[in-house]
């Protein structure tokens, strides 16, 4: 039987922890997942059921999240990577395999481009990598509703700021899904003294894409309706990881996790094991054409470099 452990460790005087999923028979690195600015540890239950089954789970609330200390009022990045570092170290391993999506893609892209030796896989789901001037304005909505305390407004707004909501796009358990991202909002914002702060720091202080990362396998993919960047330019970020490889996941959206959870965590105990992807479940084909054009975005990027 899997062993649970939570740790506290501290970087920059602030406190934070991680929960650790032990698996006695692991086949590969421990998978560390990092997730949006509002989810926490433990908020992954499909992984701990499929990735489980192939390796120690690690999950975490970095500082900004869950239970963890406030962020100061400063740029967090270098902060969240070194709290990142910091649970690698305690783990006692070599190298991990690194999940992050969403919010948690930034912090992994970057612990991967200081750290290649530390990173063993690197998967990227759900790349806010373009966000534009009209989503930026939802936000701001949002942030305004939030910090006059209308907290249900908030939530909501977040939510369709999230999701694709358009009909004539095919979208698994969309209505169902909706409704859950809403009351998971509204139950953060009530109850994590992170809320406001998160999302003036995705306003303020927003992620860092840039730089590029070679020596570390990586797989980037999207929901195929994904409308805080969308799949072409969640295609286009994966060109600068040398070697990557990016799959969409059908009828889903940004929260592909949500809609898709057991393909999602299916697909990611797939990469890390080293198995194939195209068979996995509610993977895209994606035609001979479209890779041909991925390969060749990669190797530009490199000789750009």
């Amino acid at each position: 039987m899997p062993q649970e452990t939570v740790r506290t460790l501290s970087v920059n005087g602030l406190r934070y922890g991680y929960r650790l999923l032990q698996q006695p028979a692991a086949r590969t690195e421990p998978v560390v997942i990092l997730g949006g600015a509002l989810q926490g540890m433990f908020g992954w239950p499909q992984m701990d059921h499929h990735v489980g089954a192939v390796a120690d789970v690690v999950t975490a609330d970095l500082p900004g999240m869950g239970g963890a200390d406030p962020l100061p009022d400063v740029p967090s990045a270098g902060i969240l990577r070194s709290a990142l570092t910091r649970i690698i170290d305690d783990l006692g391993v070599e190298r991990v395999n690194l999940f992050g999506y969403s919010y948690g893609t930034s912090v992994a892209l970057q612990c991967a481009q200081h750290e290649p030796g530390r990173i063993a896989r690197l998967i990227l789901g759900g790349v806010p990598s373009h966000i534009d001037d009209g989503q930026r304005a939802h936000w701001l909505r949002a942030e305004e509703r939030l910090k006059a305390g209308d907290l249900e407004a908030a939530a909501a707004l977040a939510a369709e700021g999230l999701m694709c909501l358009d009909p004539d796009r095919r979208v698994h358990r969309r209505e169902l899904a909706l409704r859950y991202v809403r009351r998971s909002l509204l139950h953060a914002m009530s109850g994590s003294p992170h809320a406001a702060d998160s999302v003036s720091r995705v306003l303020g202080d927003p992620p860092d894409f840039s730089g590029g990362l070679t020596g570390v396998p990586a797989l980037v993919f999207a929901g195929e309706h994904d409308t805080v960047s969308s799949p072409a330019q969640q295609r286009e970020f994966a060109a600068t990881i040398e070697g990557s490889r990016f799959l969409t996941l059908t009828d889903s959206d940004h929260w592909v996790v949500l809609e898709r959870p057991d393909d999602v965590a299916d697909l990611v105990a797939r990469f890390f094991t080293d198995r194939p992807l195209d068979t996995a479940p509610g993977v895209a084909t994606l035609p001979h054409r479209r890779r041909a054009e991925h390969d060749a975005a990669v190797s530009a990027y490199a000789v750009r470099r």
